[in-house]
């Protein structure tokens, strides 16, 4: 299951910044509206320290890490929702994405262009403000084309219609759609629609270079924090300059560059371990010989589905799994061990995956 999150934010807030650090990417960062015309898009290894030590354990020839896909989208306008800007092009790309991480700027910074006195809370209700009037333009359209079904009208389009009908007052208020209670179902009701909203949305909160250690030593951080609380929005502190200049060090020198500064892990980890939490997905692992790997299946996945993840032919033909916790088989030291101490288990189809299990499937097919 592949993880998509487009980054997102009001012109010069860092967002290409960031998007270089998360992926080494080569997007161009430049102190005026608009330099990120066209979506970059890259892919960013997730490093786990998992795979290094299974890999170790293994003497595997090869390792292979989650990964996520980050698509930096041009900066946002008041007025995108209608055209305005890069406004049309912005919108579809965001479609394209599972999740939506938006970019604010906490720092002050003469040099860098902003669209007045830094105020993040201004900044996410502009852009959320265009996403919702987007998603009213859709649903709009939606309910006059189910007033004339071609056929006539369904069961699915009346339920589709009165779901539009009870979400419209809310968004009319100012309300996006991941702040419902909506449920699994209606979800699913919605999902052809490609919403804008209803895609879960993180806050990244860029910070000056010497706040990160202590993010209160911002004025605007505690209402910021307030703000994500109170709104249920994941919020992860960051300085994009930092980020960028650790992508120039080697393993080693980042971690005591973070040391240094008083923090324990970067801000791409962060992002990218809220990203899973936020769309409920859960690492497990396979080890060998040949190669030492991790896999992203939803939280609650039976073995079987998981199973499929590496293979269709290995869901379909599923008989059992071998399945040992990751730190039981550290512990053990081997395989051989961990199934000399009982720490290896055998299971069937009903089994639910937990996070960091290390998985051998049988199969047959």
């Amino acid at each position: 299951m592949a993880l998509s999150i487009g980054i997102v934010g009001l012109p010069n807030v860092g967002k290409s910044t960031l998007f270089n650090a998360l992926t080494s990417g080569k997007a161009e960062a430049a102190n005026y509206p608009f330099c990120t015309i066209d979506k970059n898009e890259a892919i960013s290894i997730i490093y786990d320290e998992r795979i290094d030590k299974l890999t170790d354990l293994y003497n595997s020839k090869k390792k292979v890490y989650n990964t996520t896909t980050f698509v930096d989208i041009a900066g946002l306008v008041k007025g995108a929702s209608k055209g305005e800007g890069l406004g049309n092009k912005f919108l579809s790309h965001i479609r394209e994405t599972n999740a939506i991480l938006q970019v604010v700027r906490l720092f002050d910074d003469d040099n860098i262009t902003h669209i007045g006195e830094v105020d993040p809370i201004r900044d996410i209700e502009i852009i959320l403000t265009e996403l919702i009037l987007a998603d009213m333009e859709t649903l709009n359209t939606r309910l006059e084309k189910n007033k004339r079904p071609k056929g006539g009208k369904t069961k699915t389009t009346e339920e589709e219609t009165a779901i539009i009908e009870k979400i419209m007052p809310d968004l009319d208020n100012g309300k996006p759609l991941f702040s419902l209670n909506l449920t699994d179902a209606e979800k699913l009701v919605l999902r052809p629609l490609f919403l804008l909203t209803i895609k879960e949305m993180m806050i990244a909160a860029n910070l000056g270079e010497n706040e990160l250690c202590d993010p209160n030593k911002n004025p605007h951080f505690p209402v910021l924090s307030k703000y994500a609380k109170d709104n249920n929005i994941e919020l992860i502190p960051f300085s994009a300059r930092i980020e960028a200049e650790l992508q120039d060090l080697d393993e080693a020198d980042r971690l005591s560059y973070l040391s240094d500064i008083g923090v324990s892990e970067s801000g791409v980890s962060r992002l990218a371990i809220a990203g899973h939490k936020l769309l409920n997905l859960i690492t497990y692992l396979t080890a060998g010989e040949q190669e030492v790997r991790a896999w992203t299946v939803r939280n609650g996945a039976l073995a079987p589905e998981a199973a499929g993840v590496i293979h269709t032919d290995f869901e379909r033909g599923f008989i059992s799994a071998e399945i040992i916790s990751y730190e039981k088989l550290i512990e053990a030291g081997s395989f051989v061990k961990a199934k000399e101490l009982g720490f290896v288990r055998l299971e069937g189809k009903a089994y639910e995956v937990k996070e960091g299990d290390v998985i051998l499937f049988r199969f047959n097919v």
